[in-house]
């Protein structure tokens, strides 16, 4: 059983413009004794092939992150399930840096997938969610279940040589084990209130909750050999020649890290995506300008 900690719940009293009760799963096969925090909505079993938002966030936010967008999408009659990471979030959080592999991740969002039984998907991915989730339908079984796609600042890393913005971050999250989460978001969000940065801090009392905070930096494969090198190369297979689906890029053009050069690239493997909306005051964190990306999104998709 892998040892970890669990955020105590008064930590996420009184969020702001954050209502929606967590559903706790904790029989994942594979990740026995690890409790996994989803924010699951909107459901309806009477409404047939009903679109469903699969919201994954990155390093180092939680489920929060996707507040601005979730009304949309629920507006729109689809369900949005947005769970949090291991590690991240109201999940439960491993104790050792070494357990946050790509795979760990990988496999649990797959277990999750098919416990919930999601279908018509619209896979919502930034930053590490997209690292991963952008990997997901090289497996069949998700690949049957997916339907469109999102994609806000993030990457699909195979091994190349990382940007001067991505070895400055790394080297300043080395450096922070103690990561100020709520104060480094705030800081590319200024827009927020002192409440919404304690919420990105309430999921870590303390440094023993920042394993995958700390390991997530180390973690994306800037290396050849590095653990997810491969499927992230069978995922540019993927996207650039097998999916017909629904395509949107959304670009906040301030980030440093996974800003408009990085995005460009990755559009190259998605030749069913239109021209992106490009936020230029909008930073990494481009959920933060989340409302009027989701708009946009149901528009091109021609669902609004």
């Amino acid at each position: 059983m892998t040892d970890a900690l669990r955020t105590p719940e008064d930590r996420f009293a009184n969020l702001p413009d954050f209502p929606w009760t967590p559903h706790y799963i904790d029989d994942l096969p594979g990740y026995a004794g690890l409790r996994c925090a989803v924010i699951d909505e909107g459901c309806d079993p009477d409404a047939g092939d009903q679109p469903t938002f699969l919201c994954l966030h990155g390093e180092p936010t939680w489920s929060f992150l996707y507040r601005r967008m979730i009304p949309v999408f629920l507006a729109s009659r689809a369900r949005v399930v947005a769970p949090d990471l291991l590690g991240f979030g109201r999940s439960d959080k491993p104790v050792d840096d070494a357990v946050y592999g790509f795979h760990f991740h990988r496999r649990m969002l797959l277990a999750l997938v098919e416990r919930l039984d999601l279908r018509n998907i619209t896979l919502v991915v930034q930053d590490w969610g997209g690292l991963i989730g952008l990997t997901l339908p090289v497996d069949e079984a998700f690949r049957g279940r997916l339907s469109r796609l999102i994609a806000m600042n993030t990457t699909l890393a195979a091994g190349t040589p990382p940007s001067e913005g991505f070895l400055a971050w790394r080297a300043y999250a080395k450096a922070n084990p103690d990561l100020a989460v709520g104060a480094l978001i705030g800081r590319g969000c200024p827009h927020l209130s002192q409440a919404e940065r304690a919420a990105y801090e309430a999921p870590f009392p303390d440094i023993r909750y920042k394993a995958g905070v700390r390991a997530f930096p180390e973690r994306v494969m800037t290396d050849p050999g590095m653990e997810g090198i491969e499927e992230s190369l069978a995922a540019r297979d993927f996207w650039s020649r097998d999916f017909n689906g629904k395509t949107f890029m959304a670009i906040g053009e301030a980030d440093m890290v996974l800003g408009a050069p990085v995005m460009e690239d990755l559009r190259r493997f998605l030749p069913n995506c239109p021209e992106p909306l490009r936020i230029p005051d909008a930073g990494h964190f481009v959920q933060e300008w989340g409302g009027p990306v989701a708009e946009a999104a149901l528009r091109s998709f021609g669902s609004s």
